[in-house]
């Protein structure tokens, strides 16, 4: 009697949606209609980059820049403000110079061609978020996350610094 044999692959459940048809909608429509979101999130950059320029950041502050970077630089990637992607790689090189000057001096200190990129990858981002859809961020989000998990992603040092 031979045996039953098992399968060899990983189980991974399917994602069920209990409206489909709701969920195309949704990610069809414009992240710029979600108002409220879309404030809460260029409210929470912005105090970060004004922490950043008072010379108070911490390490939150630092990680919404780092998740704005990596969001610019997504974005660009699938399509969203190609012919600005100078600004995104210019502001993530500025991200990553001041984790670096922390780890060294243990504070965030920008210089001024610094807080220059930064500023523009911020005016990138914010106007990314109002032409992209949910669905666009979604597919960011995932080839994001794809380039961590191919190991294409920088790796940043770990800071045990609070700020200022």
């Amino acid at each position: 009697m031979a045996k039953n044999k098992r399968p060899t692959k990983k189980y991974r459940p399917r994602a069920r949606f209990v409206n489909p048809l709701g969920y195309v909608i949704e990610n069809i429509s414009a992240v710029s209609k979600h108002d409220s979101y879309l404030i809460d999130l260029k409210i929470k950059n912005s105090q970060a980059m004004a922490a950043l320029l008072k010379g108070a950041a911490v390490k939150d502050d630092i990680d919404k820049l780092v998740s704005m970077s990596n969001v610019v630089e997504a974005l660009c990637a699938i399509g969203f403000g190609k012919e600005y992607a100078a600004h995104a790689v210019d502001g993530r090189e500025a991200v990553l110079r001041i984790v670096y000057r922390a780890v060294e001096i243990h504070r965030f200190v920008p210089t001024g061609p610094e807080i220059n990129a930064l500023n523009m990858m911020m005016e990138l981002h914010d106007a990314q978020m109002d032409v992209i859809t949910l669905g666009d961020m979604d597919r960011a989000l995932t080839y994001a996350t794809n380039k961590i998990r191919n190991k294409g992603a920088t790796k940043l040092p770990r800071l045990t610094l609070t700020g200022a």
